[in-house]
């Protein structure tokens, strides 16, 4: 039974949405281009922020421009943990609180905002919207390992981060555009209230003489795993039994509800230098699969204009994605307020009559 969508573009309130989006950590720069003592400007999802890195090694991200008059903390210089203004030469610690202020015969009670940050697989993470309070993105079988890195592709597409992350998990175009002779089911688990893993159940490929020479390695159906956060941020775990690739895709949206990502090659981190030699074996047939996958797809998110009209039993995936999106605190472009929402995550889902015409079970 097909799912009808005829009201699809005014129910959804986040997914695809140029001027939202979801509540959570973003990626913001990577962890080697902030020395101690550096301060770069960022502008993210609209809202321009200064990034600097303390004596202590934290990194601080502050609204950028001074509250005094307006000039950029990014010009200053770091001191200590706190950041002084080049214009007029205020400080203001890592709480954003103004501490000197020269010339001033009484401190005034100036504050600006600041945002929490992390730092996980070589990036500088920051938090959007109110009170952090999940984790940051991380592949689910290496959540508690150390890991090594390698940077891939930084890229722009031209649609919504949320559009780019659904085709991780479009069954029928592994087919169609990759010509990948293997038949793949999803289904879905909730890691967390912000995220969400789709995982392969299906073998097939039964007329491939490539699937059959590579179908020992596996135990049961071959491993293809997708993990999302945010609606921005996902994981793929792919590979045979004995060993697993890992590549995340972090997104973050431009103006206009556009693209800007990094691509992360991921491995378990292994002991001495030939641990090193065959982590940095793995990272490299790692950035092989990705671009493999990868390029097939560049000039889809160059043109699309992302309407699922008419989707089909194989879509059943992307549809849980867009319902699991729609549930989350969304925040508004630019000014990252937090925009009320009708009901809560767990309303949603004790009443699926709330949860928008295109996200229904109706297939």
């Amino acid at each position: 039974m097909p799912l009808h969508t005829s009201h699809a573009k005014t129910s959804l309130k986040i997914f695809n949405h140029p001027d939202r989006f979801i509540q959570g950590w973003y990626w913001a720069i990577r962890s080697s281009d902030l020395k101690i003592g550096a301060v770069k400007p960022l502008s993210l999802m609209g809202k321009d922020l200064a990034v600097y890195r303390g004596e202590d090694g934290v990194v601080i991200a502050i609204d950028a421009y001074c509250p005094h008059m307006g000039a950029h903390l990014a010009e200053g210089r770091v001191e200590g943990n706190s950041i002084r203004c080049f214009f007029h030469n205020w400080k203001f610690d890592q709480n954003g609180a103004c501490t000197e202020m020269p010339c001033v015969d009484h401190l005034i009670p100036v504050k600006s905002s600041t945002y929490p940050t992390a730092e996980k697989y070589g990036m500088v993470w920051i938090w959007t919207g109110d009170l952090a309070n999940q984790s940051v993105p991380f592949v689910p079988e290496l959540e508690d390992l150390e890991c090594e890195i390698a940077f891939g592709d930084r890229f722009t597409k031209k649609c919504h981060p949320n559009v780019m992350m659904i085709n991780a998990i479009d069954a029928n175009h592994f087919n169609t555009v990759h010509n990948f002779p293997i038949e793949i089911e999803f289904a879905k688990r909730s890691l967390n209230q912000n995220a969400i893993a789709f995982n392969n159940t299906t073998r097939g490929g039964d007329d491939s003489l490539l699937v059959k020479l590579v179908r020992r390695f596996y135990k049961n159906e071959a491993t293809y795993n997708m993990s999302y956060w945010f609606g921005s941020t996902g994981t793929v775990t792919l590979g045979p039994d004995f060993q697993h690739f890992y590549l995340m895709f972090a997104l973050r949206m431009l103006e206009g509800g556009q693209t800007e990502g990094q691509t992360i090659l991921i491995t378990r981190k292994r002991q001495g230098i030939w641990g090193w030699v065959l982590s940095q074996i793995i990272l490299w047939l790692t950035w092989l699969v990705g671009n493999y996958f990868a390029k097939g797809d560049t000039k889809i998110f160059q043109t699309i204009k992302f309407d699922l009209k008419t989707p089909t039993k194989a879509d059943r995936s992307i549809v849980d994605f867009i319902s699991h999106v729609e549930t989350q605190t969304s925040i508004a472009w630019e000014t990252w307020e937090v925009i009320e929402a009708e009901s809560s995550p767990q309303q949603h889902s004790q009443h699926p009559d709330r949860i928008p015409e295109l996200v229904r079970e109706t297939i």
